[in-house]
């Protein structure tokens, strides 16, 4: 019943997937106050609800986000041989923002998002001073700038607020664009996130960027800091061979050791990448059930490796999926690859079904984040997204069982659909608040790139 004052949204989805191995027929969902209030499938259309034509599904959840990264899609495929020339290329950018060209390329990438079905976005986010490597008046200025954008593009957001404090293991000083990363000690991160607070569309998490970045000091005092408030809690994790060679012959130790050493691994804890893993890591993340955020196009597009998921899921981490540097915005596309990436590495198919690459892509990625989202249940916020199925990639699917063709032959641009806490982001494939996301892109991108030319 609609609490007094409030409406109910009634919607009927021709197919829906709830959670099970096969797609539920004709679900009626039911909204009040931005929850789902009833679910029953196998109803008649009725003349109040709003029709959702296709294959509807829990919003999908984007664990990992480098936000301004977005702004070298493209332009790191000449010149950039490895992870290291990559990594030169988007510091030239971190030098040129600030709150104003952030927030325009912020709001446009979360306006991208949205059109992909995306309704919520882990930001993992560490430029938090100015050009010149001090803070803002408001030390957390640009934090909430992309915080604002997220809102305003009407996706949630969770803002992995992130220690970066220095540039290897044994201590190196931070020079040039990562001046902007630091906070000096992990004590002045936590005086400086500390005062944050949820919103409606916004959760405060905690990142330690990695086992090169943090102090071993400093990665127990964030990963206490998070746990005595019930963050969630993310790390970049054995993301490059160089990074475990470090952390050996400096700690005698794995990255996934050390984390483990200082408290940082666990149910709210989320592992990026987890690339390259030893046996004892992967038994290490599966006992502690931490997550893993699987960035498959990155990571490809790096040529950083295939992550052992099948392996980790066994073990018992639960996985999820990050578009991460946005080499394409598409969670379908990251979906499919856990199984298709484990494919070539095998020469074996059917590692993961379509119902545990949904989960990942929807609750286990809401799990991660720290939202009661990602499922299409009674008392899940009202995050929903809905794919045709008369594309020219989608036509047939709904001759079947729909969910597999979706999960493996849709794209991003299949979206017609997303709902956020029950207000419509998305319809017919076209943004509500944004007029031309391209556009925006476009401008924002453009501005970047050729300044200081």
């Amino acid at each position: 019943m609609a609490a007094s004052g409030q409406t109910t949204r009634r919607l009927h989805a021709r197919q829906a997937w709830l959670g099970d191995d096969t797609v539920a027929q004709d679900v009626l969902i039911e909204i009040t106050g931005g929850v789902i209030t009833a679910v029953t499938p196998g109803v008649p259309e009725a003349p109040d609800a709003e029709v959702l034509s296709g294959l509807t599904l829990p919003g999908l959840q984007n664990t990992h986000s480098h936000v301004f990264h977005r702004a070298i899609r493209g332009h790191t495929q000449v010149g950039a041989a490895d992870f290291w020339a990559w990594r030169d290329l988007m510091y030239g950018v971190a030098e040129r923002l600030n709150p104003e060209n952030l927030y325009a390329l912020a709001l446009a990438t979360y306006g991208e998002m949205a059109l992909a079905g995306i309704t919520t976005v882990g930001e993992f986010f560490y430029v938090h001073n100015d050009l010149q490597g001090m803070r803002y008046t408001d030390p957390n200025e640009l934090g909430k700038a992309v915080a604002a954008a997220a809102a305003d593009a009407g996706i949630r957001m969770t803002l992995l607020d992130t220690c970066y404090l220095q540039g290897d293991v044994k201590g190196a000083q931070l020079v040039g664009a990562q001046r902007r990363f630091d906070d000096g000690s992990w004590q002045r991160w936590a005086e400086r996130v500390d005062p944050l607070q949820d919103s409606e569309l916004l959760k405060i998490g905690a990142a330690i960027h990695s086992v090169r970045a943090v102090p071993q000091e400093g990665i127990a005092g964030v990963a206490e800091f998070a746990s005595a408030r019930g963050m969630p809690l993310h790390m970049h994790l054995s993301e490059q061979p160089a990074e475990n060679a470090a952390c050996l012959a400096h700690f005698g130790c794995t990255p996934t050791e050390l984390m483990h050493r200082s408290g940082a691994l666990g149910p709210l804890s989320t592992a990026v990448h987890a690339t390259h893993l030893t046996d004892h890591d992967i038994e290490l993340l599966g006992a502690t059930r931490t997550h893993i955020s699987m960035c498959c196009t990155t990571e490809r597009d790096l040529a950083d490796g295939v992550g052992p998921a099948l392996r980790l899921s066994q073990a018992g981490a639960p996985l999820c999926l990050g578009s991460d540097g946005h080499m394409q915005i598409d969670l379908l596309e990251e979906a499919r690859a856990m199984e298709l990436d484990e494919r070539l590495v095998s020469l074996k198919r059917g590692h993961f079904s379509a119902r545990l690459l949904a989960a990942a892509a929807t609750q286990q990625g809401a799990s991660s984040l720290g939202w009661n989202s990602g499922r299409i249940a009674v008392g899940a916020t009202a995050d929903l997204i809905t794919i045709t199925l008369d594309s020219p990639r989608t036509a047939g699917a709904g001759a079947r069982d729909p969910l597999a063709p979706v999960l493996f032959s849709a794209t991003a641009s299949d979206v017609r659909t997303v709902i956020v806490g029950g207000r419509t982001v998305v319809a017919n494939g076209e943004h509500q608040f944004i007029e031309d996301v391209g556009r925006a892109l476009d401008h924002v991108i453009g501005t970047l790139l050729t300044s200081g030319r």
